[in-house]
C-alpha cells in the first residue's frame, strides 16, 4: 500500500505508472483542474473499442457494467452505498436535469452564491434574466457562507445550490448540514456542488447530514478519470419529481410499450434523471483508473494527507519569498484544515504570472484575480520546491518591473 513518504522522495512512488504524461519530468501544478491519468486509463480505451469491434451493438451490455463500476466507486467516496446515480459527460448537463424538475411556476427563487463556478453561474444568470427570482449571496467569509445561504430560504425557495469546496479559494464550507436543515424546513431542495472535494477533502454524505441534499461532481479533477465521468447524486424523495429535460433512458425499463400517446414515462430513482445514448469510453477509462486506485491504496484519507502536505509545501516556500501583498498574497486566516487541494494566490495580474511561470515550465492556472497551484499525488517534494524556486524568479521579476 501505497504511503505519504513513498508520495514525497524523489522519484515519487507513482510517478512510473503515468509515464505517457510524463510527470516525473515536468511541474504540473495544475492538480486542481486536470490530473494526469495513470497508464492504466489507455488500457480503458482500448478495452472500450475492442468491445466495440467484437460485440458491435451489443457492446452495451459490457458498458453498462464499466458504468456501475464507476458508480460503485463513486457511492464509496460518498459514503452512501445506496446512492442513487445519474451520470453524465458533465455537470451542466446533469444541473440542467435538476433545473427541469423545478416547479420555479409555484416557487420562483433560487439561492446560490457569488463563488460557484461557471456551470452554476452562467445558467442561474440566464434563468434569472427570463424572470426566475436570483439570490446570490456573497461566498465570503466561507466560515457563515452556509448558514447565510440558510437565511436566504423561504418558502418560494425552489433550491439552493452551493460549493462544497469554492473552486477560486480552496476554502471549504463548514455547515451544509444546517443549510440543508433549512432547505428541508422550507421544502427547498439543496444541491451541493461536490467537485472540489472528491479526491482532495473526504465527503461522506452521512457525516455531513446531506443524506437529503442532490450532490454534483466528477472525474476531471482530482480523481483522474478524465472527461466524460460526472454524477448526479439523487435523493430518494426525488421520485415524485418529473424532470422536463431527460433522455429515453429515462423510460429505458418501459421501452416495450406503446409510447405514442400518454403522459412522458420515467425510471425510478436516478433513472429519472437519466441522459441518451453516450460515449460509454470514459467509463472504460474511470474503471481502469479506480482499480489502480484501489490496488494502490489511494483512499480519501491518504489522498487528503498527501494533499495538505504538498499544499503545505506550496504556501511556506511562498511565504518565505516575502512578496509584497499589494502584489500578491494568500488567506493565511484559513489553515491548511478549512482548505481543499490547492493554494490559492490573489493577485491583480494573476494571469500575467500563469503566462510567465508556463514559458519557464511550470504549469498553472488563474481564475480572475487568484492564481491557483495544484499539486498531485504523483509528484515529489522536490518537483514542488523546484516549482516554487521558479515561480519566485518570475514574481520577483515582474513585480519589479
Amino acid at each position: 500500500m501505497t504511503t505519504l513518504d513513498e508520495l514525497r522522495r524523489t522519484p515519487n512512488g507513482l510517478a512510473g505508472y503515468y509515464s505517457r504524461f510524463r510527470v516525473a519530468e515536468r511541474m504540473l501544478l495544475t492538480g486542481h483542474s486536470h490530473q494526469a491519468w495513470p497508464d492504466v486509463a489507455l488500457e480503458g480505451q482500448v478495452e472500450a473499442f475492442e468491445d466495440a469491434a467484437d460485440a458491435v451493438d451489443a457492446k452495451w451490455e459490457r458498458a453498462f457494467a464499466k458504468a456501475e463500476r464507476v458508480r460503485g466507486a463513486l457511492r464509496s467516496l460518498l459514503g452512501d452505498p445506496s446512492s442513487e446515480l445519474a451520470l453524465g459527460a458533465n455537470t451542466h448537463e446533469l444541473v440542467v436535469r435538476f433545473l427541469s424538475a423545478l416547479d420555479l411556476r409555484r416557487r420562483p427563487r433560487l439561492v446560490t452564491t457569488d463563488g460557484e463556478f461557471h456551470t452554476l453561474r452562467r445558467q442561474l444568470a440566464r434563468l434569472a434574466e427570463e424572470g426566475v427570482e436570483l439570490v446570490r449571496v456573497p461566498a465570503a467569509p466561507a466560515e457563515t457562507l452556509a448558514a447565510r445561504c440558510a437565511d436566504s430560504v423561504d418558502d418560494r425557495t425552489a433550491a439552493v445550490l452551493v460549493s462544497s469546496v469554492l473552486y477560486e479559494t480552496a476554502r471549504i464550507v463548514p455547515g451544509l448540514h444546517d443549510l440543508a436543515a433549512a432547505c428541508e424546513h422550507h421544502g427547498a431542495e439543496l444541491l451541493v456542488d461536490a467537485y472540489h472535494a472528491l479526491g482532495a477533502v473526504p465527503f461522506q454524505l452521512p457525516a455531513a447530514g446531506l443524506e437529503r441534499a442532490w450532490v454534483v461532481g466528477g472525474g476531471y479533477k482530482y480523481l483522474q478519470l478524465g472527461e466524460g465521468n460526472c454524477f448526479l447524486r439523487v435523493p430518494i424523495h426525488a421520485d415524485r419529481l418529473r424532470p422536463m429535460v431527460t433522455g429515453w433512458f429515462a423510460e429505458f425499463a418501459a421501452l416495450a410499450g406503446d409510447h405514442r400517446a400518454g403522459q412522458v414515462g420515467y425510471g425510478r430513482g436516478a433513472a429519472r434523471f437519466a441522459g441518451s445514448t453516450y460515449d460509454p469510453t470514459s467509463h472504460y477509462r474511470a474503471a481502469r483508473v479506480f482499480d489502480f486506485f484501489d490496488a494502490h491504496g489511494l483512499t480519501p484519507a491518504l489522498l487528503r494527507r498527501v494533499s495538505q502536505h504538498q499544499v503545505g509545501l506550496l504556501a511556506s516556500a511562498f511565504d518565505e519569498l516575502d512578496l509584497p501583498d499589494e502584489a500578491i498574497t494568500r488567506d493565511r486566516s484559513a489553515g491548511l484544515d478549512s482548505s481543499g487541494g490547492f493554494l490559492a494566490l490573489r493577485s491583480p495580474r494573476a494571469s500575467e504570472l500563469q503566462r510567465a511561470l508556463a514559458t519557464r515550465g511550470v504549469s498553472t492556472d488563474s481564475r480572475a484575480q487568484y492564481l491557483r497551484l495544484g499539486p498531485a499525488p504523483y509528484l515529489s517534494d522536490a518537483q514542488i520546491s523546484e516549482a516554487m524556486a521558479v515561480f519566485g524568479s518570475v514574481a520577483k521579476e515582474l513585480f519589479d518591473h
